[in-house]
């Protein structure tokens, strides 16, 4: 038994491994780690919209332009009473 655990030891060597790590480092510089890049058709334009607590939020086009108008200008007060009754 301590014959096979000491050939487990010594396979995993410094000489051994050093190969190993070497050709592991070089693997993105060939190429194989770059993803791809594939622009589909049917990506559609996105518009960058502001909340009102300031963060930004991406909506695509084809939405605000489907979009129904309820009431334009509406306040905050009967956006928030049409919101409750929803």
């Amino acid at each position: 038994m301590e014959d096979s655990k000491n050939k487990a030891i010594a396979a995993i060597s410094r000489r051994g491994f050093l190969p190993l790590l070497g050709s592991g480092l070089i693997l993105p510089l060939l190429g194989f780690g770059k993803p791809t890049t594939a622009i589909s058709d049917d990506e559609e334009e996105y518009q960058t919209l502001l909340k009102p607590d300031g963060t930004t939020v991406r909506v695509k086009k084809s939405v605000l332009v489907n979009s129904k108008i309820i009431e334009k200008n509406m306040s905050n007060k009967s956006l928030l009473g049409w919101l409750k009754n929803k």
